[in-house]
């Protein structure tokens, strides 16, 4: 309970803080686009990487040297608890790597949150509108070529199965933003994520997790065939390292 109270206090405290810094950072875009993307990535990162210490997440990273430095990538990952964003965020923005999200439409209306998603080039995706999705597609492509990574959780919903290794099958249009975009998949398997909040609603529990990078996978390199079954593809690269993570054989 103490947890559940500190984490959702800190965010209280967070989001009233956060009303003048937006204003102070959509002032500093007035000057540099380039110094307010990394001020407000760092911010946020930091926020969260202080509520996973107060959720006491006992975090291991790996396979973080398979991350391609100094360009854009397409992160796809399994997605299984709200905490996988604010696990990956913090990381990324630990290591300055300005990223946007695909996010589900009603999180743009949350108060304040949604202002700072706006201001990290997250995409919000109404899943019942084809058109508008195939425009969050072309966005995040523009984005990819600008230098901006984009973080998808190819799923479509969370996953609630007890198994860690279960991973939905992948939407293969998302993969378009790698393709067209000319940049490398990195898949994220994320894992023992639900236990810590949504095992156990509303309480937050102190879990180990395991946030592993796998091998990117590059669509240039990739055969016609390939490029056909690319969510595929990354879908099994994430089982494989969950199963290695949660000792499957």
């Amino acid at each position: 309970m103490f947890r559940t109270v500190i984490c959702f206090l800190f965010l209280f405290v967070f989001l009233i803080v956060s009303i003048p810094l937006i204003g102070i950072e959509l002032l500093i875009g007035l000057f540099s686009k380039r110094a307010r993307d990394i001020s407000s990535l760092c911010i946020v990162a930091w926020a969260f990487r202080v509520i996973c210490v107060f959720s006491g997440i006992k975090l291991e990273i790996r396979g973080q040297e398979n991350i391609p430095k100094d360009e854009a990538v397409l992160f796809v990952s399994n997605h299984r608890s709200i905490f996988d964003v604010v696990i990956l965020y913090g990381q990324l923005g630990k290591m300055k790597r300005l990223s946007g999200f695909v996010a589900k439409t009603e999180t743009k209306n949350l108060p304040v949150i949604g202002w700072w998603m706006q201001l990290l080039y997250c995409k919000f995706l109404d899943r019942k509108d084809i058109k508008q999705g195939l425009k969050i597609i072309l966005d995040c492509i523009e984005d990819v070529k600008n230098g901006i990574s984009i973080v998808i959780y190819p799923e479509g919903t969370r996953g609630k199965g007890e198994d860690e290794c279960e991973v939905a099958p992948f939407k293969e249009g998302s993969m378009k933003v790698a393709i067209k975009g000319g940049v490398k998949i990195i898949p994220v398997a994320m894992s023992n994520t639900r236990s810590i909040f949504e095992k156990q609603i509303p309480w937050i529990r102190s879990n180990r997790v395991v946030l592993s990078y796998g091998s990117p996978i590059d669509p240039k390199e990739c055969s016609k065939e390939d490029l056909k079954r690319l969510g595929e593809i990354s879908r099994q690269a994430i089982i494989n390292d969950l199963q290695e993570i949660n000792n499957v054989n």
